[in-house]
Parts: C-alpha cells; sequence; structure tokens
C-alpha cells in the first residue's frame, strides 16, 4: 500500500505534477503485466481546426471480436494534474476482462488552460472514436464514457454536450466519485479536511484553476460544473452508474446528481460506500470497502460492456 503524501499547493503546480507522475509510476512498476492487451499512441484532431491535436491512448485486447462496445477514458487528477497514462493497469485490467477496446484522453490542464479547454479536448476524443469507430472494432452505439473524481465531472459534463451537440450517440456513463459542484456548499465537502485525500480546500484551489474568472459567479455552465443543472437539464441521458465513498468531500453533490437524474427519468445506480474516502480503493484495494467499490463497479462496467 503506497504512503498517501499531504496535499501541499504552496510547492506550485509543476513540482506538484513531478511529484505526483513519480509516485504513479512507482506504484505501477509494482503491478503485474497484462500481456493479452496492446497499446497505440495516437494524435487525433482537437475540437476547432485552430486546436492542437490531442494524444490518446488504445488498448486492444486479444481476442477481441469485432464490432464490440467500447470504453472511453478520462483520467482524474483535480482538473490539473494527472495524465491519459496514469491509469496504464486499470484500463489493460478492463480491456483484458471485457475484450473490448479502451481509449483514454490526453486533455489540457488548468491552470494553464481553463474551461472550456479540457472539456472541449475530451468532447473532441470521444467525438473521434465515435467517427472511427469501425476502424477500432467498435459498435459505435454501444460507447460507454467513463472517469473518476475531475474525470468524472469532465465524463459527465461531455454526455452533456453530446447530447445536445448530437454528434455522437453515448450508449451509458459510469461516473466514479465525479467532481461536479463548484459551489463549496455541501456539509460532506465542509467535512473533509484531512491533508491525505482531496479535501474541502483542494476542491476550492481545483475548481478555481478550472473554472478561472468563471469560478466564484452564477454563470458557470452546467457543462462546467454538471451538478448545477436542473432535473429537466438532465433528461434525455444514458444509464448512469455513480460510485463514492462515505467520506469523499464529492459525497453529497454525487447523491444529489444521481436523485436528480433518477427524477430527470435516467436509469441510474448510486453506490455509497461506508468508510471509503476519496479513491480509497486506489491505495488499499484490499481493504473490504474497496472490496465492494469494485465489485459493484466491474458490474456497472459488465452491463454497459456487453
Amino acid at each position: 500500500m503506497p504512503i498517501i503524501p499531504d496535499l501541499d499547493f504552496s510547492i506550485g503546480i509543476v513540482r506538484i505534477r513531478a511529484g505526483l507522475a513519480k509516485q504513479q509510476a512507482e506504484v505501477e512498476a509494482t503491478l503485474p503485466e497484462v500481456p493479452d492487451v496492446k497499446t497505440r499512441d495516437i494524435w487525433v484532431p482537437g475540437f476547432n481546426d485552430e486546436d492542437d491535436e490531442i494524444l490518446m491512448r488504445v488498448y486492444e485486447p486479444d481476442g477481441h471480436s469485432a464490432p464490440s462496445a467500447g470504453l472511453y477514458w478520462i483520467h482524474g487528477g483535480g482538473m490539473v494534474v494527472g495524465a491519459y497514462d496514469g491509469n496504464d493497469f486499470q484500463c489493460k485490467t478492463w480491456a483484458s476482462q471485457f475484450k473490448v477496446p479502451i481509449v483514454s484522453v490526453e486533455y489540457r490542464l488548468a491552470p494553464e488552460h481553463p474551461y472550456p479547454a479540457p472539456l472541449h479536448d475530451c468532447y473532441a476524443g470521444l467525438r473521434w472514436m465515435y467517427r472511427h469507430a469501425e476502424s477500432l472494432g467498435v459498435d459505435r452505439q454501444r460507447i460507454t464514457v467513463s472517469g473518476a473524481s475531475a474525470g468524472g465531472g469532465l465524463a459527465a459534463g461531455t454526455v452533456l454536450y453530446a447530447r445536445d451537440e448530437g454528434e455522437v450517440a453515448v450508449r451509458a456513463q459510469v461516473l466514479i466519485y465525479p467532481m461536479i459542484d463548484d459551489r463549496d456548499v455541501t456539509p460532506s465537502n465542509h467535512e473533509i479536511t484531512y491533508p491525505k485525500c482531496w479535501n474541502h480546500d483542494a476542491n476550492q484551489w481545483g475548481w478555481s484553476a478550472y473554472l478561472g474568472d468563471l469560478y466564484g459567479t452564477d454563470d458557470v455552465p452546467l457543462y462546467a460544473a454538471p451538478a448545477r443543472a436542473t432535473v429537466d437539464d438532465l433528461r434525455g441521458l444514458p444509464p448512469t452508474f455513480i460510485d463514492v465513498g462515505e467520506l469523499d468531500a464529492f459525497r453529497d453533490e454525487d447523491i444529489e446528481y444521481a436523485q436528480k437524474l433518477m427524477q430527470a427519468g435516467v436509469a441510474t445506480d448510486l453506490v455509497v460506500t461506508s468508510g471509503a474516502f476519496h479513491a480509497s480503493e486506489s491505495y488499499n484495494p484490499k481493504a473490504p470497502s474497496s472490496r465492494r467499490i469494485l465489485a459493484a463497479r466491474l458490474d456497472a462496467l459488465g452491463r454497459a460492456l456487453t
């Protein structure tokens, strides 16, 4: 089990990113190989003609029978850290288990690139996957969008944007403790102050970096902060799975979002795990709470990817 460092924002974003990347690489180095999954990196067009190309990683399992379902993955990191290859083992394991291609997107990070740049990159990557589904061996009507933490928030925003644009069909969304509310008002957001997990201060830092001049205003679009959506805003979304821990700062916003989805007529599964903090299953996957989380998540993915 890796040691969880305190979150220290005073060292600056460059050092934070370098430290977290080093920690992630050390963890990944201890994990077993997944030999039946091949990876390749590709560059795809950006959101607009003037945008730079976007880097993505494709995970392709041996024994894949085309056309199959496909998974579009968006990494977490509070909108400010993380990378498309940061969940390599997870993506390889899922690709191997479900025998489906997975595509992971490298989106631009705040504060250098505030909203809407990260969302635009995520949507552009999904749009490319949808348009090129046949070359990936994927049925374009069976693409699930998933992400964790900030990636879960970007996944929710991307799916909302895709519904409204009408270019891309999404079969389901699997939102892992998604970061979706910038308003800093829920009890759980204020309760979680422990320095070794994503807490109230970290959340303010991440949202202010992501929203830039929009932060603290009433002008934040629902694509940026999906928790701002009304029930009517959520109608017509695909089946949704949300999981969050009892001790997660995102607990209340995720529960409320699931409730609004249900009220909007969206088939929704919500799993709240007692004793779990933000991303706790990543630090101790053998803990009883982690086993419950991972089992529920795999069940949701299995249903979406069949």
